[in-house]
C-alpha cells in the first residue's frame, strides 16, 4: 500500500522525535567552559559524566536541587548547597547577599521542606571594600529573617588580588519535611496541570541590563524572593501537588526538560499563556534570547492534579509572590520525555534544554 503524503510527513516527524528522545549526552569537552555553569545541556552532561559517576549514591542520583535524607528517628530532612558568583553584585531588586539566602532556601522549599538553618562561606579578594562587604552581609541577614532561617555557621577565605573577582558566597541549608509530604517526578501523571507562580525571565534580564553593556532603556527588577511561605499555601490548597521546581539557571524550558526526562512523559506548554512582563519580553526580543531559557530567582513551577488546579491557582493569586500565577500547560503521555510548545501561530515546536550560556553569571 502506498502511503499518503500526510502519512509520510507524520512518520518523519515521529522518527525525528524518537531520534531526539534517544540522544544521550556525552562529555567530549577537554576544558570547562561557561556553558558548563549555565544549568542547561552542558551542565547536565558535566554533572552526570563527572560528579554523578564519582559520587554515585541513592540520594544524589535523584539529581534534584536538594537531597532528601531520613535521620535515624525517622524524620526527613532536605539538604542543599549552592554557590553565588553573580556580576554585578548589586542589581535592581537585589544583591548577591539576597541571592545567597533565597537560592538555597528555595531549593529546600521545592522538596516541600520548611527551611530552618543555613551556613555561609565567603571567598573574598584582597582589597575588597569593607563597606560593600558589610552591605552584602546585611542583605543576607535581612533575607534570612524574611525567610525564617538562621545562619548558624560559616567560613571565610581571603585570596590574592585578581583571584576571585571580588566576592563569591556559598551557602548550605537544612529544612524539615513535614510527615506525609512528598514531591517527586514519579508522581506526575498524564492530564496533570502545569502552573507557574508569576512572570518568567525577570531575574536574568535584570542582571543582564544592570551590567550596563547594552543600550537598552528598561526598568526590570529581579524577582529574587524566598518561596517557603508560598509553597506552604500552595500545598495547603492542593495537597496532592506532584512536583515543584524553581526555574533558575536554564529557565522554564530547561526545568521542564528535566521533568520530562525524569517522569518519562511529555510536558506541553502553551506560549500564549506564559506570563512575561512587556519590558522583559521586549528586551529578550532585542537580544535574540528566548525567555523560556532566562532565569528566575523567585518563581516556581508546579505540577498539580487537574481536580486541584483551580485551588492551586487560587492559592498562588492570594499570596504576594503568586499574584501573576498562571496555568501554562499540561502533562501528556506523548511524545514521551519531550517538551512541546504550542506556539502563538498555531504550530508546535520542541523545546530542548538550554544549549550554551547566553547569560553567564546571573546567580
Amino acid at each position: 500500500m502506498t502511503s499518503t503524503g500526510r502519512d509520510v510527513s507524520e512518520s518523519a516527524v515521529l522518527a525525528r522525535i524518537e531520534a531526539f528522545r534517544r540522544r544521550r549526552p556525552r562529555l567530549t569537552d577537554e576544558v570547562i567552559t561557561l556553558a558548563h555553569g549555565a544549568g542547561g545541556k552542558a551542565s547536565a552532561t558535566l554533572v552526570e559524566s563527572v560528579f554523578l559517576e564519582a559520587f554515585a549514591n541513592e540520594a544524589l542520583q535523584e539529581l534534584a536541587d536538594a537531597a532528601t535524607l531520613t535521620v535515624p528517628g525517622g524524620d526527613r530532612l532536605a539538604f542543599s548547597t549552592d554557590s553565588f558568583v553573580v556580576q554585578p553584585r548589586t542589581f535592581p531588586g537585589g544583591s548577591i547577599g539576597h541571592l545567597a539566602v533565597h537560592g538555597t532556601v528555595n531549593d529546600l522549599a521545592m522538596l516541600g521542606a520548611r527551611p530552618q538553618w543555613l551556613t555561609a562561606a565567603f571567598v573574598i579578594e584582597e582589597g575588597f571594600a569593607m563597606a560593600e562587604l558589610r552591605a552584602i552581609v546585611g542583605d543576607m541577614a535581612t533575607a534570612a529573617a524574611a525567610a525564617g532561617v538562621t545562619i548558624v555557621s560559616g567560613d571565610t577565605k581571603v585570596v590574592n588580588r585578581g583571584a576571585a573577582d571580588g566576592l563569591y558566597i556559598t551557602t548550605a541549608g537544612v529544612g524539615v519535611i513535614p510527615p506525609g509530604r512528598r514531591l517527586a517526578p514519579d508522581l506526575v501523571r498524564p492530564g496533570d496541570i502545569v502552573l507557574v507562580s508569576g512572570t518568567i525571565a525577570d531575574h536574568g534580564m535584570a542582571v543582564m541590563l544592570a551590567r550596563g553593556d547594552l543600550a537598552l532603556d528598561a526598568q526590570i527588577n529581579s524577582d529574587s524572593a524566598p518561596l517557603g511561605g508560598l509553597v506552604d499555601e500552595l500545598l495547603r490548597a492542593a495537597p496532592q501537588t506532584r512536583w515543584l521546581r524553581d526555574p533558575t539557571r536554564g529557565g522554564v524550558g530547561t526545568v521542564c526538560n528535566e521533568l520530562a526526562q525524569a517522569c518519562g512523559l511529555a510536558v506541553v506548554l502553551d506560549e500564549a499563556k506564559l506570563p512575561i512582563e512587556p519590558a522583559v519580553n521586549g528586551a529578550c526580543d532585542l537580544l535574540g534570547i528566548d525567555p523560556l531559557y532566562v532565569a528566575n530567582e523567585g518563581k516556581l513551577i508546579a505540577v498539580v492534579p487537574p481536580d486541584q488546579a483551580d485551588a492551586a491557582l487560587g492559592a498562588l493569586h492570594a499570596h504576594p509572590l503568586g499574584r501573576a500565577g498562571a496555568v501554562i500547560g499540561e502533562i501528556r503521555a506523548d511524545p514521551p520525555r519531550i517538551v512541546v510548545l504550542l506556539t502563538a501561530f498555531g504550530g508546535t515546536r520542541i523545546v530542548d534544554m538550554l544549549v550554551g550560556d547566553p547569560l553567564p553569571r546571573i546567580c
